[in-house]
């Protein structure tokens, strides 16, 4: 169970089946109604809500005197640099205004440093570049808000900044002709969780003058980075990425074209998980592998041929990134053997790849619950990629640490910082205080929020294909999270090289194929006859021409009554343990002479290596299971402490998983001369 705690909301028949007269598919309408669309016309405000206007770029701060200045260099001919980043967000945003200046007549660059050797954001030697090679004008996009001493720099040499960003805003902005960004504490903007190519988008469309044809031409863009910078899918972002996916299906761009046929995506087929999951990382590759050229050149390019070629490229980039990913990931996991429930990771390494550390914490963090801040380190500093958990607001966090750092930027929830080597100790022991604080007073952080509760009839191939009507899903507006309760564990297997789970569900005759990613039997604490809560997403999985529902898994649990019968074991256990309350059954609760032959039997028909691995809870049903008998998890858990006690057997408790080692040659023992047995015993008598 990854997840604490679930909340879940049953069905509400009365609003759903009013949702489902007005012509919304059952399940659709469950979630719908789940969601606070409860009535017909809410729902259908939401469904349509893809389509609505966009608002006035002009509302935008600065956007006035940034025109002003755009239109004035543009007539002059004067030579300008759009600036950007070497994120999708970036990308996208680099590559749709200079096309756009471009096709204005513009003398118009771009510039987007690299990763690895300049980092984030403007820096002097690039400025000092773009003055050389004669830029009179510089426009960021996503970027630049931060950069208060580079925007001196600028005007020192003569260089005009406009600065247009979405990230979150310093006390002090930077000293530029205009600084356009949404979260400005001073806008008037309706709208502030635009995309930095959502602000780009705003900028070519007010210099113009014409949002909707600007719109009808880059649109596809402004959804790439919107979805791949995971964006609130709501209001305006809603706007421009349904019409920017439907753009996609049969898209114009060779770019475009080239990337999704490099990925085997069929025309008409683009999702915002299409965009998500599998060409924002293709994209992103190029940046985080040193790359960013070729990323932006598959943007600009007209050529088909071109276009081909740098897909390609930028798909190998991606495998190359991911074998990186799994050596980074493999040296975090080795260095937190041993670590229970931390509060947050704070981790360093000294040969990590800067570009993939991002991917590895966001890993991390799901895996292990908290916070997490990797650091790539480099002489006597080092360069950080953080990620959040349970909405732990990063960009606060690094503020309260500002002295301790060199700098930092980006959001609550994805964040990155320099700081020195000698100040990494203290900046972990702060950082893991103040997660500590956040998750006592927010409980709720880790909570797995869930639509609502179907029953397994409601899963039909019709029902899930129809919860495409709520695309597109993203940040805001989640993937449909349904529950199922009171499923029975019919079959069991770990695929993909023993990576995921696959599993057949049954509840009344009802079957359901399921697939549990990253994780095992083990670590899922399940095992074969259990009968399980699942929290989950519907996908049609088509076979062969074969359409049909699978399951898959967000989390998954033993059922309510299992989880109770365990937490009243666990503390019988633990007054054992603690001679403590002596009121017990102990008939039932000393095992008999078969358990431990039972257990023993268990453990030596399936060492592997002469060592057992697996969550204890699910070893005990393995073994009652085996052996034909009932599952009493303190009888067992007895039954290896007496084992253990007597030289048979080792035993490792770690924050997942129990090792147990069978110890080579012990011969003949007698467990009735075991010290915990006459303990027992003698507890049982009173003694």
């Amino acid at each position: 169970m990854k997840y604490g705690t679930w909340n879940v909301s049953p069905i509400d028949g009365e609003r759903t089946a009013a949702l489902s007269a007005a012509g919304i598919s059952p399940l659709a309408a469950a979630v719908l109604v789940s969601r606070g669309y409860d009535t017909p016309e809410k729902a259908a405000g939401f469904l349509s809500s893809g389509h609505g206007p966009l608002l006035d770029p002009m509302a935008m701060p600065d956007m006035n005197k940034a025109v002003s200045r755009i239109r004035q260099a543009i007539a002059a001919g004067e030579r300008i640099a759009v600036y950007g980043d070497y994120d999708v967000d970036g990308i996208t945003s680099t590559c749709l205004l200079t096309d756009f200046l471009t096709k204005q007549g513009a003398d118009c660059t771009w510039y987007i440093p690299a990763r690895l050797e300049e980092g984030y954001g403007l820096n002097e030697p690039a400025i000092r570049g773009l003055k050389d090679q004669g830029v009179s004008l510089i426009i960021t996009v996503d970027c630049g808000i931060t950069a208060v001493e580079e925007a001196k720099l600028c005007r020192e040499l003569g260089i005009d900044l406009i600065v247009t960003d979405h990230h979150e805003c310093k006390t002090d902005l930077p000293d530029a002709v205009a600084v356009v960004n949404p979260h400005r504490h001073d806008s008037q903007y309706p709208f502030p969780h635009l995309a930095g190519v959502g602000v780009a988008f705003k900028v070519a469309s007010a210099v113009l003058g014409d949002q909707q044809r600007v719109f009808r031409e880059y649109c596809d863009l402004v959804s790439l980075g919107t979805v791949a910078d995971v964006m609130p899918l709501v209001s305006e972002n809603r706007v421009m990425v349904t019409a920017g996916i439907a753009a996609m299906q049969h898209s114009r761009r060779a770019g475009i074209l080239a990337l999704m046929r490099e990925c085997q995506i069929t025309p008409g087929s683009v999702t915002s998980s299409t965009v998500g999951y599998t060409l924002a990382p293709r994209i992103n590759a190029a940046g985080r592998m040193g790359k960013v050229e070729l990323a932006a050149e598959l943007f600009m390019t007209q050529d088909r041929e071109e276009a081909a070629q740098l897909a390609a490229q930028l798909c190998r980039l991606n495998r190359q990134r991911q074998a990186i990913e799994a050596e980074i990931y493999a040296d975090a996991v080795a260095m937190l053997e041993g670590v229970q429930n931390p509060d947050a990771i704070v981790l360093a390494g000294e040969h990590w790849h800067q570009g993939v550390v991002g991917i590895v914490a966001s890993r991390l963090a799901e895996d292990y619950g908290c916070p997490v801040f990797l650091i790539c380190l480099s002489g006597d500093s080092g360069k950080a990629s953080s990620r959040s958990y349970g909405n732990f607001p990063l960009f606060s966090t690094l503020e309260k640490l500002e002295p301790l750092l060199q700098n930092f930027g980006g959001h609550e929830l994805a964040a990155g910082f320099t700081i020195l080597r000698e100040n990494i100790p203290e900046f972990r022991r702060q950082v893991t205080d103040l997660a500590r604080d956040y998750r006592l007073s927010h409980p709720e952080g880790s909570a797995l929020e869930l639509d609502c509760a179907v029953l397994p009839e409601l899963l039909t191939t019709a029902n899930v294909t129809a919860l495409e009507e709520l695309e597109p899903f993203g940040a805001s507006c989640p993937r449909p999270l349904l529950y199922l309760e009171g499923m029975r564990v019919e079959q069991l297997s770990e695929v993909g090289g023993g990576k995921h789970l696959k599993l057949r569900l049954s509840r009344h005759g009802r079957m359901l194929d399921g697939i549990f990613f990253s994780t095992t039997a083990c670590k899922a604490a399940i095992a074969l006859g259990d009968v399980v809560e699942v929290a989950f997403s519907p996908q049609i999985n088509e076979f062969r021409g074969l359409r049909t529902v699978q399951l898959n898994i967000t989390d998954i649990r033993p059922s309510l009554a299992c989880r109770q019968a365990m937490e009243r074991e666990r503390k019988i256990y633990a007054c054992l343990v603690g001679n403590g309350e002596k009121n017990l059954d102990w008939d039932s609760l000393i095992p008999p002479r078969r358990e431990f032959a039972a257990v023993w039997r268990y453990l030596r028909d399936n060492s592997a290596g002469g060592s057992v691995m697996d969550e204890f809870t699910v070893l005990s049903r393995k073994i009652a299971r085996s052996a034909g008998m009932p599952v009493s998890f303190v009888r067992t858990r007895i039954c290896l402490d007496v084992l253990a006690e007597r030289g048979l057997i080792q035993l490792e408790s770690g924050t997942h998983v129990m090792t147990i080692r069978l110890t080579p040659g012990p011969g003949k023992v007698d467990l009735e001369n075991s010290a915990i047995l006459l303990r027992l015993r003698n507890q049982k008598r009173g003694d």
